[in-house]
C-alpha cells in the first residue's frame, strides 16, 4: 500500500519504522520545519526527517497547511493512506479527504478520554492508572473521529511522563500497524465517539509549573511526575525557584502545606491532605539536577517551607 506518513517528535519515530519494517512503500514524509535549537542556534531536523533520510524516502516539510502548497506535495507523492502520529499541524478538508482511505491518527489515549496535544502529561497529572493509544478515522474535529483499534498499558504510581512516552510510542507502532492490516483485509469496524465522556489535554506550559501544595501528596507527586521532564514541576524555596525532577509518597505524617518536615538527609514536605511526599531529586536555579541530600548538603533549608 502506498503510504504517507506525517509525524515530527521522538514520540513518531516507531510508527514510521514500523511503516518501512512491515513493508509498505512509503512514498513521502511530512514533518514539520527544521528548527534552530540549543545556545549556538543549529539548524537541526525533527527525529522523524532523520528517520526518513536514511531511507531516502522523499521529505515535505510545509510551513502552512491551508495555502494549497501541502495539499500539491501530498499530490505528488499520491498516497492511499495518509499515517499521522503526533505530526502538531491541523490537516485541512482538502488533505484529510484526499487520499482513498482518508488519513488514521494514532492518538496517545483510550479515546474519547484526553482528546488533544498532551494526552500521555494529563493521564498522569489526573491520576489515572490506566491509559493507552487509539488508532482513529481523522475527521474535521480536534480527535474526534471515529475509533478503530485501541490497546492499553498500566500506568503504576512511580512512572513519569517520559517512561510513559516511550511505552506508548512502542505501543502505538504496534496499534497502528494492526490498524493497516485489518483496513487490508476489510476487517476495521469504526465505531463513533461518545463525546459526552470526552475529557481534554490542553498544550503544556511552563504556567502549569508551580506546585500547589494545598492540593493532597498524592496530586502533588502527579503532579510531578506528569511535568517531567518539561516543563517540570517548581516550587519557591526561600524565594528562589526551584525545580523538582522526581519525588514518592512519604508515609511521614505532615504539618501545614508546603512545611518541610526533614531537612536533613531527606527531603520531605508536608501537602494539603496532611499527607507527605518525599522529594527525590531538584534543581536549583542554574544549577544541575542532583538527589536531595546533596542538594541539602550545599543548600541549607533555613526557611522551613515551600512556597
Amino acid at each position: 500500500m502506498n503510504i504517507v506518513f506525517m509525524g515530527t517528535p521522538d514520540f513518531a519515530v516507531p510508527c514510521l519504522q514500523r511503516l518501512i519494517d512491515d513493508g509498505h512503500n512509503v512514498t513521502g514524509v511530512f514533518t514539520q520545519p527544521d528548527k534552530l535549537k540549543g545556545r549556538h542556534g543549529i539548524l537541526t531536523p525533527p527525529p522523524v526527517k532523520e528517520l526518513a533520510v536514511k531511507y531516502d524516502i522523499p521529505v515535505y516539510q510545509p510551513s502552512k497547511m491551508k495555502d494549497g502548497t501541502a495539499l500539491e506535495m501530498l499530490k505528488e507523492a499520491n498516497p492511499e493512506l495518509v499515517i499521522v502520529t503526533a505530526y502538531g499541524k491541523i490537516l485541512p478538508a482538502e488533505i484529510l479527504h484526499f487520499p482513498k482511505y482518508g488519513c488514521i491518527n494514532i492518538h496517545a489515549s483510550l479515546l474519547p478520554l484526553l482528546r488533544g496535544a498532551a494526552p500521555i502529561q494529563w493521564s498522569i497529572i489526573n491520576g489515572f492508572d490506566k491509559t493507552g493509544v487509539t488508532s482513529m478515522q481523522m475527521d474535521e474535529g480536534l480527535d474526534t473521529g471515529d475509533m478503530l483499534l485501541s490497546a492499553e498499558t498500566e500506568i503504576t504510581e512511580e512512572m513519569n511522563a517520559e517512561e510513559l512516552h516511550d511505552i506508548l510510542s512502542s505501543l502505538g507502532a504496534q496499534v497502528m500497524s494492526s490498524t493497516i492490516s485489518a483496513l487490508i483485509k476489510g476487517e476495521l469496524n469504526p465505531v463513533k465517539q461518545d463525546s459526552a465522556k470526552s475529557t481534554y489535554a490542553p498544550m503544556l506550559s511552563r504556567d502549569i509549573s508551580p506546585i500547589n501544595w494545598q492540593k493532597t501528596a498524592k496530586e502533588v507527586h502527579n503532579h510531578i511526575r506528569g511535568l517531567y521532564s518539561w516543563p517540570g514541576a517548581t516550587a519557591l524555596l526561600g524565594g528562589k525557584t526551584v525545580k523538582i525532577h522526581s519525588a514518592r509518597l512519604s508515609p511521614v505524617k505532615g504539618a501545614g502545606p508546603g512545611d518541610i518536615i526533614e531537612k536533613d538527609k531527606r527531603l520531605i514536605v508536608s501537602c494539603g491532605d496532611g499527607c507527605c511526599i518525599e522529594i527525590l531529586t531538584l534543581q536549583a536555579e542554574n544549577k544541575k539536577a542532583m538527589p536531595a541530600p546533596d542538594f541539602l548538603r550545599g543548600n541549607p533549608v533555613i526557611q522551613a517551607k515551600f512556597e
